[in-house]
């Protein structure tokens, strides 16, 4: 009964040690600087780097990450992308979460050689409130845990694609939208050059 009483005493002086240490409470505005400690992978086009580093360091910008809907739950993989989306919060930037509640019906090879098993409508609907959810508490909890300043964050909005794509037909999508992409560059991607051999 002693040995636990003090584990759980071990515990909470841990964790309250945790808490009181100091935190970096500011991420800086430029947040392509993440790009050097290898925490962005690509920008693309990337000739637009300059550009997007004067604009990211001038006037807050919006910043949005996508989410696949294909389980109901957040995955490892996840964890960076929310990390960063953290980091522009954090900076002053406008983060948005994209849950592909659309683009999970139609499915996205993803680089992978394989395309993915369809999802019936339902499932994936219930898999984009799961994950809404889940993006939302982990936003509330950063903000309650580790945000210490007296200006509140952007709030982070949690959007699904489902919700504009469905008012278009395919005729009104090609005529609107699939008009503005260039074949030439999708297919030089190498997601697409390896699905296509």
């Amino acid at each position: 009964m002693f040995a636990a009483s003090a584990r759980i005493f071990r515990r909470k002086t841990t964790l309250q040690a945790f808490v009181q240490r100091p935190v970096r409470w500011h991420s800086e505005g430029n947040i392509l600087k993440l790009k050097e400690r290898g925490f962005i992978q690509d920008v693309f086009p990337a000739e637009t780097i300059d550009k997007a580093r004067s604009m990211l360091g001038l006037t807050s910008q919006t910043v949005y990450a996508g989410f696949d809907p294909t389980a109901n739950s957040l995955h490892v993989g996840n964890l960076l992308v929310l990390i960063g989306l953290l980091h522009t919060q954090r900076a002053g930037h406008q983060p948005i979460a994209l849950v592909g509640g659309a683009t999970g019906l139609i499915g996205d090879p993803s680089g992978r050689k394989t395309e993915r098993q369809l999802l019936e409508t339902e499932t994936v609907q219930h898999n984009v409130t799961c994950i809404k959810r889940q993006i939302e508490e982990i936003f509330s909890n950063h903000e309650r845990f580790f945000w210490d300043k007296p200006d509140n964050l952007k709030p982070v909005l949690v959007v699904n694609n489902a919700d504009w794509y469905r008012q278009y037909s395919f005729v009104d999508f090609m005529a609107n939208v699939g008009r503005h992409f260039r074949m030439g560059a999708m297919l030089s991607r190498s997601s697409v050059q390896s699905r296509l051999t």
